[in-house]
């Protein structure tokens, strides 16, 4: 069987998969604080035929090999963690993150799952959650009779009642870093998980250190740029239509064959 065929196939399938991570980039360009994604290719093994540097004499050796590629697959998808645009919404519990960091949520099972959505808001005991209801962590509650409440740069709540002008702290919001945040896992409702690849977070306060500053009244929008994915679309688009038309050109080949053998 022709190899050009199965080389053809592995790009196909290569470019499929990058089609898929540019169409999940474009369907996320309006979720709040999304990190887009990007396919890494990587060739796979050669068939060495003659060997580099092999000896053609005993006096001289081959400056260049005889080496066949079989063709490319997706080594893994990485997450670009750059921070995207904050959008100005004037409600008290939208937060955003300017800089480095991440929210901590409290999963149902125990585990911290990790976030750049600010989106929150306040169940019916007055805790801040996410918009599926999980916990902010730390949990962080708002009493009854709050007129007023203040989230400063560095994560410290405070609240005025009504009645009483005096500002009162009730607590502050964490942000944590990792060392490599390409190595966490994302499991949807833009949550994260902790990987060994990602490193064990670090928790740290807002404004200080290298940490982002809080910016209450504000969200972060999605890191896609419109224009460069739909750049990359046609990119893969057309490569996708060359191997295809390399597949075209062996069927040929071998059709030739079949037909004046």
């Amino acid at each position: 069987m022709h190899s050009a065929l199965w080389v053809s196939k592995t790009g196909l399938n290569a470019q499929d998969h990058g089609l898929t991570t540019i169409s999940n980039n474009l369907a996320n360009v309006s979720t709040t604080g999304f990190k887009k994604d990007r396919a890494v290719f990587e060739d796979l093994i050669y068939q060495i035929q003659r060997q580099p540097g092999a000896l053609s004499s005993q006096d001289s050796r081959l400056p260049s090999g005889l080496q066949l590629g079989t063709g490319v697959k997706v080594a893994g998808t990485q997450k670009i963690h750059t921070t995207g645009s904050l959008e100005e919404t004037s409600q008290p519990l939208d937060l955003a993150i300017n800089g480095r960091g991440f929210f901590q949520i409290a999963l149902p099972d125990g585990q911290i799952a990790y976030t750049r959505d600010g989106t929150f808001h306040m169940d019916a005991e007055g805790n801040i959650v996410n918009s599926q209801g999980y916990l902010l962590e730390p949990n962080i509650t708002i009493p009854d009779q709050t007129n007023t409440m203040t989230i400063s740069r560095d994560g410290i709540v405070s609240v005025t009642q009504f009645g009483d002008t005096t500002p009162q702290e009730i607590g502050q919001i964490d942000v944590v870093d990792f060392i490599n945040p390409t190595g966490l896992q994302a499991v949807g409702g833009n949550l994260f998980l902790e990987t060994a690849a990602s490193g064990a977070p670090e928790i740290g306060v807002a404004s200080e250190d290298g940490f982002g500053s809080i910016e209450q009244g504000f969200l972060e929008n999605s890191n896609v740029k419109v224009v460069e994915e739909m750049v990359k679309m046609i990119t893969v688009q057309r490569a996708y239509e060359m191997n295809s038309k390399v597949v075209s050109s062996a069927d040929q080949m071998l059709q030739y064959l079949a037909q004046n053998t």
